[in-house]
């Protein structure tokens, strides 16, 4: 009989709580959003994946070495931690000693643990190498800017404005998650309304980067947040772009694009990169590995290293990230009120950016006699190239002869730029706070 009882004792379904139970949930809703709906399956399969295994109860492959004693409870091993952070010896009081903790006491403790006996699980492993060192947004940033044809925005200087202007959305949506702070609907630090902002951008990696930097603990609502609203933008977008835009401005044809040199091509990210970075030095993690990834593509002396970076590099660091999103899909860090405020400001930030971006253009068009289609202002925020399919596809409604892909190309890679700088901003200025 006792051996029956400690069978059962083993078994991971006698220790599902309610809480994991409703996060095994959400994983497989993600799942099959993926697979079903593909809204961006790339990264929500592997997140969803993710969240499964992290959710799986005793299995532990989501915690730290630290998690892990915690979970433990072993009523010794937590009065030697509480004695270090000099605070009551049970789990509640050792998590809140540890939240307020410096860095380096929190990486003391977790070295404590592993003196102790207890591992990190693979996720969280996966975690610290790729997010929580920033390796590998960064190299995915790399890939994307080897996919980039920066042309449409060279041949059209000014179409980099929009996508300046649809980075409003980023700090509106700021301003707003302090401001149901400040009203006290759901709480949120500096650090967390920045993170959530970067939402507004459209640019999953960005957001991954930025809230890894500034609010790990909600990194796992963040990036599923930042990755459904990408899927969504053919859904979010129209409406307010059909309801900021007359008939007759949907209907305007713009001029033909330049053709762009290869010289330009080739000079354009180094000059980006070093005006940027000298002005704004916390950009350029972002913005250099983005420059880096385009110059080999456009320079045409590595096309080995331009295809690897493309292809199989950011494929395979694509898994990793994925899963290491998913490990922090947990009850206690997702199923919070702020996961339902991040939820909707999510898609506020989209529309403020949509929104500016189609304003800035009609604004554009009042001193200039090259008119703009104020449509391809939409695709200022860097779901690429999605943004800016979905700004032709509206234009081809009211004109069907009226093709506006490569025109909005040009916000859209400008968005993507937007966006690191905005993420650069964020760090430089919030981390100083």
């Amino acid at each position: 009989m006792e051996s029956l009882n400690a069978l059962l004792q083993g078994m991971g379904l006698m220790h599902l709580g309610a809480g994991q139970a409703i996060m095994l949930l959400v994983s497989l809703l993600l799942l099959w959003l993926a697979i079903a709906k593909k809204f961006e399956p790339l990264l929500l399969l592997p997140i969803g994946f993710g969240g499964l295994l992290s959710n799986i109860p005793e299995a532990g492959m989501a915690l730290t070495a630290l998690e892990s004693l915690l979970a433990h409870h072993d009523a010794g091993q937590l009065a030697v931690i509480a004695a270090k952070l000099n605070c009551a010896p049970d789990v509640h009081a050792i998590k809140e000693a540890l939240a307020l903790a410096l860095p380096s006491v929190q990486g003391q403790m977790e070295n404590l643990a592993v003196d102790m006996g207890y591992t990190p699980g693979v996720l969280a492993l996966f975690y610290k190498v790729a997010i929580g060192s920033g390796v590998a947004p960064l190299v995915i940033f790399m890939g994307v800017g080897a996919m980039t044809d920066f042309g449409p925005l060279l041949a059209n200087p000014r179409t980099l404005l929009l996508g300046a202007a649809a980075q409003f959305g980023i700090f509106a949506t700021v301003l707003g998650a302090l401001t149901l702070n400040y009203f006290g609907i759901i709480s949120f630090t500096l650090p967390q309304a920045a993170a959530i902002g970067i939402i507004g951008g459209a640019d999953g990696p960005t957001a991954i980067y930025l809230s890894g930097k500034l609010a790990p603990e909600l990194l796992g609502a963040i990036a599923v947040a930042a990755y459904s609203y990408m899927a969504l933008v053919p859904l979010i977008q129209p409406p307010i772009m059909r309801a900021l835009t007359t008939e007759t401005e949907r209907k305007i044809r713009m001029v033909q694009l330049r053709t762009v040199s290869k010289r330009e091509k080739i000079l354009f990210p180094v000059v980006l990169l070093m005006l940027v970075a000298l002005l704004l030095p916390d950009a350029a993690p972002l913005l250099g590995m983005f420059c880096f990834g385009n110059l080999m593509r456009e320079s045409g002396v590595v096309e080995r290293l331009s295809d690897t970076v493309q292809n199989g590099l950011i494929n395979i660091v694509t898994i990793f990230l994925g899963l290491s999103v998913g490990a922090k899909l947990v009850a206690d860090k997702f199923l919070q009120p702020q996961t339902l405020g991040i939820l909707l400001l999510g898609v506020v930030a989209f529309g403020i950016g949509t929104a500016a971006g189609v304003l800035m253009a009609k604004l554009l068009n009042l001193c200039s006699k090259n008119k703009i289609n104020p449509l391809i202002g939409s695709a200022g925020v860097s779901a690429v190239p999605m943004a800016a399919r979905v700004s032709n596809k509206v234009g081809l409604e009211s004109d069907p002869q009226n093709f506006l892909l490569m025109h909005a190309m040009g916000p859209n890679v400008a968005g993507v730029i937007g966006s690191a700088i905005a993420a650069g901003v964020m760090l430089k200025y919030v981390l100083a706070m």
